[in-house]
């Protein structure tokens, strides 16, 4: 399988970045040796900290000669191909690097730095770190990671937090928590980047209580962290802005009497079924885990809940559906299929698109099928909010702090969001994307 590391490999080298500054249209290349092979990364922040020299043989080399490295070994095209994406998305680009030996791939992917150059803290990116496995297709985990860290500047803007939006990828195999090289070696890519980050997807939570304890005050969102892991607020916020969604296009706020499914029972979507299901709504749940779904009718005796298959649940005939899951389940294709008159949930990229003009068009559709949507990522952010303000504020941070921003942002966003939309005759979601390019990119 082609990997953009294998020249790194082949010529003992640790690190590629590529780097591009949209408003200019420059792209800097940068291969490096910036460590040795045996580098005890169980050590950092003891003996050596993110900006020390880690060896006597440090290599670099420019844009032109990164070129011609990958031309060596045949792999310029798909440098490029990497490029053109970096470019496509204005990213400020991606740092990798490998270590050797663990057989680690890491990649940092930046989007925006903007809102976090001047927020007078250690980190000025937010960010997520998402493990895939060895044999994952590399190209797909460096588009998804792309698209994620756009999609948290985007919501940095959506949640008023002064980060900017990057997104951490992983190729290796589980995480072993008792593993001092390996946690040293991810805490030491993350500081190099300067990046605070919660665990994704393949990625154990408690990875940021081992990782506080020893080597990065960075990670966020653990079981043991002051506000806890990042499900229950997020789920809050998306519930909060569904009531708005209601009060805009019903008059008032009101979910009693209204019937929804929650698609996942995850780390969010439970706390969303619950709050639904405590506000009167007759509710069915779907997961591919039957146990989930089990365990939550079993807590809640007396309400009117019931199970319903994955394969039936994206078409029922409910008023709200809440997708909580996988995300890419709106097509252009099954719009016609839909019988609600609500699509929110937490589930990020609801809308399956190649790009944003694509999400835009499939939003008008959803608009223009009396169905209620704007994209998730302008009220799913109370995660992100709740690992800003544990960053900024530690152990001082409390829950009712949390609760006090999110309603203080989130319900009103949403309604500025919808009202700007319909004094403009467009959607909501472009609308967001419209608020969001004027503050990144300075678009009027």
């Amino acid at each position: 399988m082609t990997s953009i590391i294998d020249p790194l490999k082949k010529e003992s080298l640790t690190t590629l970045r590529i780097q591009y500054n949209w408003k200019r249209d420059i792209v800097r290349l940068e291969a490096a040796k910036e460590w040795e092979s045996d580098t005890d990364f169980s050590q950092y922040n003891r003996t050596f900290c993110a900006d020390d020299i880690l060896t006597e043989d440090a290599r670099y080399l420019n844009t032109a000669e990164t070129r011609l490295l990958y031309r060596k070994y045949g792999l310029e095209d798909y440098l490029d191909t990497i490029i053109s994406l970096i470019k496509k998305g204005k990213h400020l680009g991606i740092t990798l690097y490998y270590y050797s030996e663990r057989d680690i791939k890491f990649v940092c992917h930046r989007h925006s730095v903007k809102r976090g150059i001047n927020n007078r803290r250690g980190a000025m990116f937010i960010d997520g770190i998402r493990r895939y496995e060895p044999e994952d297709n590399e190209l797909d985990m460096i588009k998804d990671g792309l698209a994620i860290s756009r999609g948290m500047s985007l919501k940095c803007i959506a949640g008023d937090i002064s980060f900017g939006g990057s997104k951490s990828t992983v190729q290796m195999t589980p995480v072993d928590l008792e593993d001092m090289k390996t946690l040293g070696f991810l805490a030491y890519a993350l500081d190099r980047n300067r990046c605070m980050t919660g665990a994704d997807m393949k990625m154990p939570t408690e990875i940021a209580d081992v990782e506080n304890r020893y080597y990065s005050m960075s990670y966020t969102s653990g079981p043991s962290s002051p506000l806890g892991e990042s499900g229950r607020p997020t789920a809050y916020g998306v519930f909060e802005t569904l009531k708005k969604a209601v009060e805009f296009k019903e008059g008032k706020p009101d979910l009693d009497g209204k019937s929804a499914v929650v698609i996942g029972l995850g780390a969010v979507g439970m706390h969303m079924a619950q709050m639904l299901a405590d506000n009167g709504v007759r509710l069915y749940v779907s997961d591919t885990n039957t146990g989930n779904i089990d365990k939550f009718i079993a807590a809640n005796p007396g309400k009117d809940i019931k199970a319903a298959d994955v394969s039936e649940a994206l078409y029922l005939d409910v008023d709200i559906i809440s997708p909580c899951a996988v995300g890419g389940i709106i097509t252009e294709d099954n719009i016609e299929k839909f019988k609600c008159r609500y699509i929110w949930g937490s589930a990020n990229n609801q809308i399956k698109a190649s790009d944003i003009d694509e999400e835009i068009q499939i939003a008008k559709l959803l608009n223009d099928a009396g169905i209620v949507f704007q994209t998730e990522w302008w009220h799913n952010t109370a995660g992100v909010m709740c690992a800003a303000l544990e960053y900024m504020e530690g152990d001082k941070a409390t829950y009712n702090q949390l609760v006090d921003i999110i309603d203080r942002t989130l319900p009103g966003s949403t309604l500025n969001n919808f009202a700007e939309a319909k004094a403009k005759g467009i959607t909501p979601t472009e609308n967001a994307y419209l608020t969001c390019n004027r503050m990144l990119y300075d678009e009027a």
